[in-house]
C-alpha cells in the first residue's frame, strides 16, 4: 500500500521548483510537516504566505471612487451634484481615486482562505491561523469563486511577491472546487487532471533548469521545417522542456494522464497523438542542424499511474531515438530527483550539479 502522505508531501516539492518563493526560509516548518491530505497542505502553505505577506505590507492599488460629501475631493460629478441641489442636499458628489487594500489580488486570497475554512478536514491549527490572518483583511471583500477571470491577471513591481500565492488560489479553486446540487461549493480531496498537469509540466522544466545550469534549459518553440518557407497557418509547436548542451538535445513531453497507454480489445498501446507529436518536434529540430553533427532524441514522460502495464521502452525512428518512461512521483522526493537525473545522464553522460 502507498503512502498516500508522500504523494502530497511531492506535491509541495513540484510547487517549490514551479514557485522557488517556496524554497525561502519561511517555508521551512511546512517542509517539515507530515500532511495527510491536500487541504492541510494548501492551509499551512497559504497561512505562511500570507503572513510573510503581511509584514511586507498587504498590496494596495488606486480605486475609483464615487461620494455624496460636503467638501470637494478630486473632481466634482456634476450630474450627481446637480441631483442633490435639487433634492436641496447641500453636498457634492465627488469622483476621486483612493489607494486601497479591497484590490482583486486581496480578494482572491480571502476568498480562497473562507473555502478553506469552512472546510471540514482542515485542522483546527491551520484554521486558527488562517483566522488571525483574515483579520488584517476585514476591509477586503470576498468574490464569486467563478467569476475570476484568472487570464486578466497581470503583475508587476508592486504585487510580484502574490505570484505565488495567487497561482496557489488559482490550483485550489480551479482544480479542487465542485460546485454543489445546492449552488454552493466543497473542495475535492484531489486536484483535477488538467491542473496537476501544468504543474507536472513546471515542476520538471524548472528541475532540469536549476539542477544543470551548465545546459540550456527551456520551453522553447520548434520550428517548421519548411521547404520554400512558407508556414502560413501552421500551428506552433511549442515543447514542454527543451535540454541542449551543444550540438545535442533532449525534448521532454510531459504527460500527466490518469491513464497511461489506451487499450482496445485488451491490446495496450501508447496514445497515438503523444507519438505523432513527439516525433514531428524531433524531427523539426533535427532538420535544424542541416549537415552539421548532432544528436536530437525525444522522450514521452509519464507519471506514472497504478496501471499494471506502465511504458518502458525505446524507438529509432528514421535515426532519432524516441522513448517513453513514467515518473513515479509517489515515491521519496529524493528518488523522483534520481529518475529525472538518471533520464539526463543517459541522454548527455553528465551527472546534475
Amino acid at each position: 500500500m502507498k503512502d498516500k502522505s508522500i504523494l502530497i508531501k511531492n506535491i509541495y516539492y513540484m510547487l517549490s521548483y514551479a514557485f522557488q518563493a517556496l524554497t525561502q526560509s519561511n517555508y521551512e516548518d511546512v517542509a517539515k510537516e507530515k500532511f495527510e491530505d491536500l487541504h492541510n497542505l494548501f492551509a499551512a502553505v497559504l497561512a505562511k504566505g500570507i503572513g510573510h505577506q503581511l509584514k511586507q505590507g498587504l498590496y494596495r492599488e488606486y480605486l475609483n471612487r464615487q461620494e455624496d460629501i460636503s467638501v470637494m475631493r478630486g473632481k466634482i460629478n456634476m450630474p450627481g451634484t446637480i441631483r442633490n441641489r435639487l433634492e436641496r442636499k447641500r453636498v457634492l458628489t465627488c469622483e476621486y481615486d483612493e489607494l486601497s487594500e479591497n484590490n482583486q489580488l486581496n480578494q482572491i486570497l480571502k476568498t480562497t482562505v473562507m473555502i478553506l475554512l469552512r472546510h471540514a478536514d482542515v485542522k483546527p491549527e491551520y484554521k486558527d491561523d488562517l483566522k488571525k490572518k483574515m483579520l488584517f483583511f476585514s476591509n477586503v471583500d470576498t468574490l464569486e469563486p467563478s467569476s475570476i477571470k484568472w487570464s486578466s491577471i497581470r503583475f508587476q513591481r508592486n504585487n510580484q511577491t502574490y505570484r505565488m500565492l495567487v497561482s496557489i488560489c488559482q490550483l485550489i479553486i480551479e482544480g479542487m472546487l465542485i460546485t454543489t446540487e445546492k449552488g454552493g461549493y466543497k473542495l475535492a480531496s484531489f486536484v483535477d487532471v488538467q491542473r496537476m498537469s501544468r504543474l507536472y509540466e513546471k515542476f520538471i522544466l524548472e528541475y532540469y533548469y536549476r539542477k544543470f545550469p551548465s545546459f540550456t534549459v527551456s520551453a522553447s518553440q520548434i520550428p517548421w521545417a519548411l521547404d520554400n518557407g512558407v508556414g502560413t497557418m501552421l500551428p506552433v509547436m511549442q515543447s514542454d522542456i527543451t535540454i541542449q548542451k551543444k550540438e545535442t538535445v533532449l525534448i521532454i513531453d510531459a504527460k500527466y494522464y490518469a491513464q497511461t497507454t489506451q487499450a482496445q480489445y485488451d491490446k495496450h498501446t501508447l496514445h497515438s497523438s503523444n507519438l505523432y507529436q513527439i516525433f514531428t518536434y524531433v524531427k523539426n529540430k533535427d532538420a535544424e542542424f542541416g549537415e552539421k553533427p548532432h544528436v536530437v532524441s525525444g522522450l514521452l514522460l509519464y507519471a506514472k499511474t497504478e496501471e499494471e502495464i506502465q511504458p518502458d521502452n525505446s524507438y529509432l525512428m528514421s535515426g532519432n531515438r524516441i522513448s517513453v518512461r513514467t515518473l513515479d512521483l509517489n515515491r521519496e522526493f529524493a528518488e523522483i530527483a534520481k529518475q529525472l537525473n538518471e533520464i539526463v545522464e543517459e541522454h548527455f553522460g553528465v551527472t546534475a550539479a
